[in-house]
């Protein structure tokens, strides 16, 4: 009986060593009332708003089955990325018989232009939803980035990509749009130090108990509501993952979480930064955490008016830092 009191004992130091390791970040989350919006984050937040919009419910359904839709959001994001200035690359593909677009948008270093960071959102939706959140939320978020960013030089290329077909059936096949572009990529010699994934980025909420977790014992490093975004990544991303906690919450005031986590762990490897890990380079997600939280993923009622506009754009600036990090 002793020894299995002393095993029992060392297992929950091992665990909790363990969720600690994976959980400590640097700097210190934001905590107490959000400051107001400042008139650039007002500006944000009515062109995020507009990207959602058009997306979820002008444009509607996008994807395989709703291919016209897929066509009309891939020619907007398109469209607002060479509004704001930027170069653009249609990518094209094919998958169950129809032509299917990457669209990549990018600011060339101040380097010799040999290193490239990648920032990604997918634009499709599930079949039989109009996808706000998932993942109309990250690709506005995707669009205003590129925005913002297109005021700065960078010593290495950023590249905005807009990815086809993430949801399934695609997902984790090879006619998911990130993995086509991870592998040509690859294949072309291009040098990508890092990569970082928008999805799901627009619900968040103060009320108790809202937030679930993969694992119970995830319950003793993290908030238990739904209020933080957190930001994702696999053992060999964590350094990437801590250096954009850090420039996170250096750069706006909003709730922040990290987790290093085995990629098999549910819902780690849930987005375009899987297909990253997939030609080594080290890769992460932010996420408000999707079904984790959110109460109509995957469903009919993911919808625009789900969205706390304000929160995304706190979030939405304070990725501009994280990306101004990976790009040193």
């Amino acid at each position: 009986m002793t020894a299995l009191i002393i095993a029992g004992l060392v297992l929950v130091v091992v665990l909790s060593l363990t969720g600690y390791w994976m959980s400590r970040m640097p700097g210190c989350t934001f905590t107490g009332p959000l400051p107001g919006l400042s008139p650039a984050d007002q500006i944000l937040k009515e062109n995020l708003s507009r990207h959602i919009n058009m997306l979820a419910e002008t444009i509607g359904e996008r994807n395989a089955w709703q291919y016209d839709n897929a066509l009309r959001a891939a020619r907007y994001i398109e469209e607002q990325f060479q509004y704001y200035g930027v170069s653009t690359r249609s990518i094209e593909y094919e998958a169950s018989g129809k032509r299917f677009r990457n669209i990549e948008a990018e600011l060339r270093g101040t380097g010799d232009g040999a290193s490239v960071v990648v920032i990604g959102a997918h634009y499709d939706s599930l079949v039989g939803t109009v996808g706000a959140n998932d993942n109309a939320s990250g690709v506005a978020a995707l669009l205003e980035l590129a925005r913002l960013c297109s005021t700065k030089a960078y010593r290495q290329s950023v590249r905005f990509v807009a990815f086809a077909n993430e949801e399934p059936p695609y997902f984790k096949s090879p006619k998911m749009g990130s993995l086509v572009y991870a592998q040509r990529i690859r294949d072309d010699g291009d040098h990508v130090t890092g990569m970082l994934a928008l999805e799901t980025l627009g619900f968040y909420t103060d009320e108790p108990l809202t937030q679930q977790f993969p694992l119970p014992l995830l319950r003793l490093f993290y908030p238990q509501e739904g209020n933080f975004i957190a930001f994702v990544g696999n053992l060999r991303s964590s350094g990437l993952l801590r250096e954009s906690v850090s420039a996170f919450r250096a750069n706006t005031a909003f709730p922040s979480e990290g987790i290093v986590a085995p990629g098999w762990l549910v819902g780690v490897d849930w987005s375009d930064h899987w297909s990253f890990w997939n030609i080594d380079v080290p890769a992460i997600m932010a996420t408000d955490t999707a079904l984790f939280r959110y109460p109509y993923y995957h469903t009919d009622r993911d919808t625009p008016d789900k969205i706390n506009m304000a929160a995304l754009a706190r979030v939405t600036a304070g990725l501009q830092g994280v990306i101004e990090e990976m790009a040193r």
